[in-house]
């Protein structure tokens, strides 16, 4: 919240519509795909969408990202992934109670059930892209077939941003 002129109440700031959420460790090889998705579409994104788009990225989701879902019309998460098909996959995420909820990190779909619990509604409907990786080394570079990939799924999540504005 920001100050108001004149020293009148609070105002708070727009919350752009849509979240891109991504997460991943930019010291692991492919796991930086997540991170690395979302700079790509920052970067790219028109100026005239800039105030409707909030770009977040982190190395896991917390359940403190519940609280980056409120006020949202859509939410798109981004991470790596060993078990999807090249050069990347995509679904619809629901909220369910699952065992990776703790402190520390989770699936989208606890997220958006902690979300579900925490504001008594349902989340904003989500989608998870899972882009394939090879290789999670520490220390390692990004590999090639990961950086195609990367490359699909920039074009495709900015196609995604574009319907979801419209």
């Amino acid at each position: 919240m920001s100050a108001a002129p004149n020293g009148g109440n609070p105002v708070s700031a727009a919350i752009p519509r849509l979240l891109v959420l991504g997460w991943g460790n930019l010291s692991r090889g492919d796991d930086a795909l997540g991170p690395l998705c979302v700079a790509a579409l920052r970067d790219t994104l028109p100026a005239h969408l800039v105030d409707q788009v909030e770009f977040l990225d982190d190395y896991q989701l917390q359940i403190e990202f519940a609280l980056d879902l409120v006020g949202r019309e859509r939410i798109l998460f981004i991470d790596a992934s060993l078990n999807c098909a090249a050069p990347f996959e995509v679904h619809t995420a629901l909220p369910r109670h699952d065992s990776t909820i703790s402190s520390h990190a989770l699936s989208p779909e606890a997220l958006l059930q902690v979300f579900a619990d925490l504001q008594g509604h349902a989340p904003p409907p989500a989608t998870v892209l899972a882009i394939r990786g090879e290789a999670f080394e520490l220390g390692e570079p990004i590999t090639p077939s990961a950086q195609t990939n990367l490359g699909a799924a920039v074009v495709w999540a900015s196609h995604w941003i574009q319907r979801a504005i419209e």
